[in-house]
């Protein structure tokens, strides 16, 4: 069982809708009680940080969000869902992230170039992920966002795109994965990166 966290914002049916189509069995879930007995977890998001990180705190889901990622449990985040894996955002100042992963959020700086970035990119794959079986080479990719994580340790980034430079598309360290683009809005790509989600043993 999959669990998506409903914490009243994101985009929860696409992402749901998305995961059924590859053949998961999910539920979507603002329940702690669930959120921890679940095999995999998938954190969603849209909005800002700062609002996402209230909506957490006051149904008192960062807790068992934090246990899950220590657990060693398949955790997915989508979008806004990575950034608030980080410590912090310049889009939030003073508003403490999840921290699990070592560094912050800031906006993109792409001089010449609209923000927020939005519309389809390709990645560049950059370390090892268990989100990128073997395929094509080319991976076009639905990003919609205006801020980018800048991760302390480099190695945790799994792929970047090209917008004025490279920016920060994928992280992910053991079973704890996070993209910045909307797989379930990346057609066949974006599906095939759910499905090996859904596949992931650890």
């Amino acid at each position: 069982m999959i669990a998506i966290i409903d914490y009243g914002m994101g985009n929860l049916h696409s992402v749901s809708k998305a995961f059924v189509a590859v053949g998961a069995e999910v539920t979507v879930t603002d329940e702690a009680r669930v959120i921890a007995s679940a095999d995999k977890v998938v954190l969603p998001g849209v909005g800002a940080f700062g609002d996402c990180m209230d909506n957490l705190n006051r149904r008192n889901l960062a807790p068992v969000i934090r246990e899950v990622l220590a657990s060693g449990r398949p955790f997915l985040g989508i979008c806004l869902g990575l950034q608030l894996l980080f410590e912090g955002s310049e889009e939030a100042p003073g508003v403490p992230g999840l921290g699990f992963f070592a560094g912050q959020v800031e906006k993109i700086k792409a001089p010449g170039l609209k923000i927020p970035h939005m519309g389809w990119n390709n990645l560049q794959v950059k370390n090892p992920s268990p989100l990128f079986p073997p395929c094509a080479e080319e991976r076009y990719v639905y990003f919609v966002h205006s801020y980018q994580a800048v991760p302390q340790d480099e190695s945790i980034i799994t792929a970047v795109t090209d917008y004025g430079g490279p920016v920060t598309a994928a992280v992910g360290r053991g079973a704890v994965q996070a993209v910045q683009f909307h797989p379930e809005k990346s057609s066949t790509t974006g599906l095939a990166m759910l499905r090996a989600f859904k596949e992931m043993n650890v």
